[in-house]
């Protein structure tokens, strides 16, 4: 490929399917792009793409080809802003070496638009602070979203987001004054009114870390519509394409959201080999790339209740037991109940649960990040963090809006359910919930993550717990005291378990 003496806006290093989609959003949008990929194959994927797609075939090619890094280089303007995406872990260290090697300045802007763990992120800025500044910037909405729209979620230094801030407000997916997307998927003819899904949302590792959040939301959001299906086949003996339909109407309605949307369609898909629903020819085993055990991961470091967000990974592991399974399956007997159920209140108990349960894994996922906030001395806008997730974004539902006004009116809201709004919600909609987990157990079909929305809503709203046996076991065996309900705050004592009158004292 040749070099050009053409200024480009900015740099590309990964021309894959996120690359090359963002690549040519950016295009769309006025921004000249430099692209390089290891794979010169597709470099020219892009470069093709590109020229045909391009409004006025007579004008200059909006993306150049380099064919190494320095030619990348030589090619952007000052300061370079170079976007990576590559496999997040030693890939993109790979790529901040070679770059440094290739000529960058101390005055250039790297930023990952991976899937990184933050703690990378954090530890990237801190180490090539001297060299670059680099920057971290999570991507949500797939292909269709890097191409169109996607909701991006940048973290670093504040200095390189007022640089970043036009470009990225002008890729990002939008909405309307109602918090509703506004789509165009037509190349060329990118969508410019509206809010765009972007804030910048701290410093190092803030971005990616609220990308894993999303994340495990989204594994929670997926597990919880999943349980729905495979009670409303279980237990009403409904065909997926009904319960299509069944969830097409659903999301007319306060269950609004892309994944609804798509597992309507998926659910009235049919075979082309077999005739049968294309979801009954599909394998029964999850796959999962590790961002939601991530996130369970770091609830269970900061000490942070994210019971449905783990149990929508321990779902996924249960399910690649595949062999085990059928075995139990044989072996193992349910002692169920079975008695007469009226279809239209199943349907009701069933979308009222739903969306309880939706609203607790969303409770747990903004309360994981408020503990992040003192645990890496971030400052989040929660409300902005709700914004983003409008549009773009795999998680993206109508309900989101709701949540952005619940921290618009209190943004030191420490848990959703203390809201007005969703505290209303539950109250309304929680027998569902219930009928829905005591249908379950009754019939012996497994909703693990309505079972945990159901204990986390019960446990939250429980002004004692027993925890109190459980603490004094604790001082029992370990000795490792407890607090007085008559005592001063902080104040420690320890009973002496062992001795004769077991005799209390302060610790």
């Amino acid at each position: 490929m040749l070099k050009t003496n053409q200024n480009c806006n900015i740099g590309f290093v990964g021309l894959g399917v996120m690359g090359k989609n963002l690549a040519l959003n950016l295009a769309d949008h006025g921004y000249r792009v430099a692209g390089f990929d290891l794979d010169a194959h597709k470099v020219q994927d892009v470069l093709d793409t590109e020229a045909a797609e391009r409004p006025d075939p007579s004008a200059e090619a909006r993306i150049i080809g380099c064919s190494n890094m320095e030619d990348m280089l030589a090619n952007l303007v000052k300061p370079r802003v170079i976007v990576v995406l590559v496999p997040a872990g030693s890939p993109v260290d790979a790529v901040c070496n070679s770059l440094i090697d290739a000529g960058l300045e101390a005055d250039d802007i790297v930023v990952d638009c991976g899937n990184s763990q933050w703690t990378d992120t954090i530890r990237r800025e801190a180490e090539y602070k001297e060299k670059f500044k680099f920057f971290g910037t999570a991507v949500s909405g797939g292909e269709v979203g890097a191409r169109f729209g996607p909701s991006l979620m940048p973290g670093g230094d504040a200095d390189s987001w007022k640089y970043l801030q036009p470009m990225w407000e002008a890729v990002a997916a939008k909405v309307d004054e109602n918090g509703k997307p506004i789509v165009s998927n037509t190349p060329g003819k990118p969508v410019t009114e509206g809010e765009p899904c972007t804030a910048y949302l701290g410093p190092n590792g803030a971005g990616h870390y609220v990308k894993m959040v999303h994340n495990g939301i989204e594994y929670a959001d997926m597990q919880l519509i999943c349980e729905a299906y495979h009670l409303l086949r279980s237990l009403l003996g409904y065909e997926p394409e009904e319960i299509g339909k069944l969830f097409e109407k659903w999301n007319q309605g306060v269950l609004n959201s892309y994944l609804v949307e798509i597992s309507a369609d998926i659910l009235q898909q049919y075979d082309h080999k077999t005739g049968a629903p294309l979801v009954d020819m599909i394998l029964d085993s999850a796959g999962q790339k590790g961002t939601g055990r991530w996130t369970s991961i770091s609830a269970t470091q900061m000490g942070v209740p994210a019971g449905i967000i783990s149990e929508s990974v321990y779902a996924r592991a249960l399910s690649t037991l595949t062999g085990e399974r059928e075995l139990a399956a044989s072996k193992l007997v349910a002692d169920v109940e079975s008695g007469e159920i009226e279809a239209e209140e199943v349907e009701k108990a069933i979308e009222e649960a739903l969306y309880c349960a939706k609203i607790c894994a969303y409770a747990q996922g903004f309360q994981l990040m408020r503990a992040a906030e003192k645990e890496y001395d971030w400052k989040f806008n929660f409300s902005d963090i709700a914004k983003i997730w409008r549009g773009g974004c795999i998680i993206r539902a109508s309900f989101l809006q709701k949540i952005a006004d619940a921290f618009v009116e209190n943004p030191a809201l420490e848990n959703l359910l203390l809201s007005d709004y969703f505290a209303d919600a539950m109250a309304s909609k929680q027998a569902g919930l219930r009928k829905a987990v005591v249908l379950a157990a009754q019939s012996g079909i497994p909703t693990p993550s309505f079972f945990s929305a159901l204990a986390y809503f019960d446990g939250y709203r429980s002004e004692v717990l027993p925890a109190n046996l459980l603490q004094a076991q604790r001082d029992y065996f370990g000795a490792h005291t407890y607090e007085r309900v008559d005592a001063e705050p902080g104040q420690k004592f320890h009973t002496y378990w062992q001795e004769e009158g077991r005799p209390e004292r302060k610790a």
